[in-house]
């Protein structure tokens, strides 16, 4: 159990902000990776997994020396005065995945059981304020059991589909030349993953050497890219005319004619949407925790939750003349460059510095300037 929490839980909590904010759908895959083509896609996210991992590694690194685990203090350690660049762009990012998943959820509700929509974002709503209100403890329980459900449902679609298209998936791959872009398409989706990067701290608080660092952050890369991968080759047997749905998820659930597991992969997805804008929001909590804190002041509980609907009903409003698809196309690009210039480069060239001192478990936090 010790294992798991220490080497194992940070990766799943990861994975679970990662997975909700586009690729429980398949349109953030096919966004960033489809132009490569098949192989081209798969290549591009080996290459966001090696990126996750090594800056995952340093990130939960710098946290451990810096005693840094919500994101203020992790980004005023890092950043000095200029954290509040990564805040400004952190708040657009939240509110436009806040936005994205409000979106999906109301469209996977209206698909999968014909209700209105509004009623799948109350649920997602309802869920993401309960689990905020409560805190990290059970936040982290239950992103870890989601994702070990998650892991099951997305081997068992990639079997299914293997066995019942794997002629068109093999002539998706050796048909397409795709592009070289792969490895830009993996950096760049690496890339802004990352940003958040500090909202997942609370994962990684009871490490207590660089081995136990630096090792969870390379497996955590590999964890969050592992479905991925086996979910964009099952995508590849309707290639190239997944590229043009809404919602590919829903699209290869349809051409498999399985409407059982139609409806259980649909629930897990669903609850891919909570994990990630309860995990974005119990992290603006601990935000505004740390900001009372300093100032010697209590953050009442009921305060988690209410912070959470806000975020959400202002997110789903701003969201509401935009569909999926060009939320994700408009809004990740550009801030995709500003967290790898204030985020990621700074960070991968601090823990550089840090890596270098001597000793293995480096140096007292006021050694990193």
């Amino acid at each position: 159990m010790a294992f798991f929490r220490t080497y194992l839980l940070p990766g799943f909590v990861f994975q679970s902000v990662v997975i909700g904010g586009g690729y429980a759908t398949g349109r953030e895959l096919i966004e960033f990776f489809f132009a490569s083509g098949p192989l081209g896609g798969v290549l591009g996210l080996l290459m966001s997994g090696l990126v996750f991992g090594l800056v995952l590694a340093a990130g939960f690194e710098f946290a451990r020396v810096k005693a840094a685990y919500d994101y203020r203090s992790f980004c005023r350690a890092l950043l000095g005065r200029a954290w509040v660049i990564y805040e400004i762009a952190f708040v657009a990012l939240l509110l436009l995945i806040l936005s994205i998943i409000a979106s999906a959820a109301g469209e996977l509700a209206a698909s999968t059981f014909g209700i209105p929509s509004s009623i799948g974002t109350l649920v997602l709503l309802a869920l993401t304020a309960l689990l905020t209100f409560y805190g990290a403890d059970l936040i982290k329980r239950v992103l870890a059991g989601w994702s070990f459900l998650l892991y099951g449902v997305y081997i068992t679609l990639f079997g299914l589909v293997l066995a019942q298209f794997g002629d068109e998936i093999g002539t998706a791959f050796t048909s397409s030349a795709g592009s070289d872009s792969w490895v830009q398409s993996g950096i760049l989706y690496a890339g802004y993953n990352l940003a958040i990067l500090p909202t997942v701290l609370f994962a990684v608080k009871g490490q207590s050497s660089r081995c136990e660092a630096l090792s969870s952050g390379m497996l955590a890369g590999v964890i969050a890219v592992a479905p991925a991968i086996l979910f964009f080759v099952a995508l590849m047997a309707l290639y190239p005319e997944i590229s043009t749905a809404a919602i590919p998820s829903a699209a290869l659930m349809s051409a498999l004619q399985m409407p059982v597991l139609g409806l259980v992969f649909q629930v897990v997805i669903f609850g891919t949407f909570v994990e990630t804008g309860t995990a974005l929001l119990h992290a603006v909590n601990e935000r505004v925790n740390a900001t009372l804190t300093e100032a010697g002041h209590d953050m009442p509980r009921v305060t988690r939750p209410l912070i959470a609907i806000s975020a959400i009903v202002i997110a789903t409003v701003a969201g509401t003349q935009f569909g999926i698809t060009a939320l994700i196309a408009q809004g990740y690009n550009f801030l995709t460059i500003v967290f790898i210039c204030v985020l990621v480069l700074p960070l991968l060239l601090k823990c550089a510095r840090l890596l270098m001192q001597k000793g293995t478990e480096g140096p007292s936090p006021s050694a990193i300037k």
